[in-house]
């Protein structure tokens, strides 16, 4: 199914210089700072009970898809809320899926999944109704092997590093089971913040205890509440952390005066606040994030702009991330001035910036981090981590912003099988653009070689003090 020359540029001469470059970096390591895997998997080692399970159920992408045709998730084994039936046969949910692949033509699912197919699992078939049972056996006998356990797997693909995303109110048991195992893989956790920072999280009350719980400190009073995810910060740290995660739904910061940002919180926790208030918080928390980032040096990560759980009645139904998040105009240059008047000009803080509203690109991103010190450039993100999305990216950033303001690629994926296929779709893809480069005698070769093994390697490593 994997022709050797996917993605590279269909003119002859640029061709054969991407095969040069890919050829000097389609081995190296797999650096994955940013990431939704399970960190029980690699704990516990214990075998994927089934293909759907372990490449189905998972996969929003996949998801949001068969949805858009009418499959309903009860279908696809994924669990109501309310406990009601759901398909709890494997194979018949492989059967839906292999039923209506002719949805995902042109799609990065289908790179990624025949990349996963074939390369981890020995599958040359195309998938299809015809196959589904053969294929699906294929994986479910490949699965019980010892070989095919996840620490096996990560170790198979090459990954380096693989970090995950916590809430600040796990345990962190697994990550610190990993680290007790003797295992020699590195998984680390990242610190995700979001429901003890949005006053507009179900429970959110119900949150900062248990976060004042875990921390020893009363979150419920501002300087207590500070100290709290401080305090969780350090635990994160300790179990590898080297970076923080924040998914708020616009990228408003706010720089308050201390009393100010005081009696705010106040508000926030008594319940009598007014929507823009809870934007301020929001805003203001960033800023704080932002702080404490200065002062114990773990990178800073801002996923904005996206309507989460945008379908009521699918949300109500199955609970968030199942494939109805939708993009939104996104404002960076307004949004982000308080947190960059107080810390943009900082060399020793990394502020991460992503989007997936594409037309910010140009326009304000890579301006923004074309000049300001403290700021750097995520992958082409979510909806755009496509092929032809990461071309536009390059096509659009790195005239301003650079190469070396971007932070390489990370899959951002919670389907672990299909890391290597996203990695290796990346790099293609930068190979491709760099040739371009030095097709029309823009790049010199050598240069492209080394750049192509930054984007790949060293710029992630470096970004995420990795």
């Amino acid at each position: 199914m994997l022709h050797e020359d996917r993605l590279f540029p269909a003119d002859e001469r640029t061709r054969a210089i991407a095969r040069v470059l890919y050829a000097e970096v389609c081995d190296l390591p797999i650096v994955s700072p940013h990431g939704h895997t399970d960190p029980a998997w690699f704990a516990l080692d214990r075998p994927f009970a089934s293909p759907a399970e372990l490449l189905v159920v998972p996969d929003h992408y996949l998801l949001r898809m068969l949805y858009s045709q009418g499959v309903p998730l009860e279908r696809l084994g994924v669990p109501r809320l309310d406990g009601g039936p759901v398909e709890a046969d494997p194979r018949r949910i492989w059967r839906v899926v292999a039923e209506n692949w002719h949805l995902f033509r042109g799609t990065p699912t289908r790179l990624w999944w025949e990349h996963s197919l074939e390369r981890v699992f020995g599958v040359t078939q195309r998938l299809s109704a015809a196959t589904a049972d053969g294929i699906y056996d294929c994986i479910d006998a490949c699965l019980a092997r010892p070989e095919f356990r996840p620490r096996a797997l990560f170790e198979r693909f090459g990954i380096e590093v693989l970090a995950t995303t916590e809430s600040p109110l796990d345990t962190l048991d697994h990550h610190r089971a990993i680290r007790a195992s003797g295992w020699s893989g590195r998984v680390v956790t990242t610190f995700r913040p979001d429901i003890v920072l949005d006053p507009d999280t179900p429970g959110f009350l119900r949150n900062l205890e248990a976060l004042g719980d875990l921390a020893g400190e009363d979150a419920l009073r501002w300087n207590g509440y500070l100290a709290a995810l401080a305090r969780r910060r350090r635990d994160f740290m300790a179990c590898g952390a080297t970076a923080t995660d924040h998914g708020h739904p616009t990228a408003a910061t706010a720089d308050l005066p201390r009393d100010e940002a005081a009696r705010l919180f106040e508000r926030i926790v008594s319940g009598r606040f007014e929507p823009g208030e809870a934007e301020l918080f929001r805003g203001q928390m960033l800023t704080e994030m932002a702080r404490m980032s200065l002062e114990d040096g773990l990178v800073m990560q801002i996923h904005p702009g996206v309507h989460r759980s945008h379908n009521p009645r699918l949300t109500g139904t199955f609970g968030p991330n199942r494939g109805d998040d939708i993009p939104v105009r996104t404002d960076f240059v307004g949004a982000l001035k308080p947190l960059l008047d107080r810390f943009g000009n900082e060399r020793d803080l990394t502020v991460i910036l992503f989007t997936v509203d594409e037309t910010t690109y140009a326009r304000e991103l890579a301006p923004l981090a074309g000049h300001y010190p403290a700021l750097r450039l995520g992958p082409a993100w979510w909806f755009h981590d496509s092929p032809e999305g990461m071309l536009r990216y390059r096509e659009r950033m790195t005239e301003t912003a650079g190469f070396y303001n971007t932070v390489g690629f990370n899959d951002d994926t919670r389907a672990f099988p299909s890391i290597p296929a996203r990695h290796d779709v990346a790099r293609r893809v930068d190979c491709a653009f760099l040739a371009r480069l030095v097709a029309e005698h823009r790049l010199d070769e050598d240069e492209a070689r080394e750049l192509a093994s930054d984007l790949a390697y060293a710029l992630p490593r470096k970004a995420y003090k990795l």
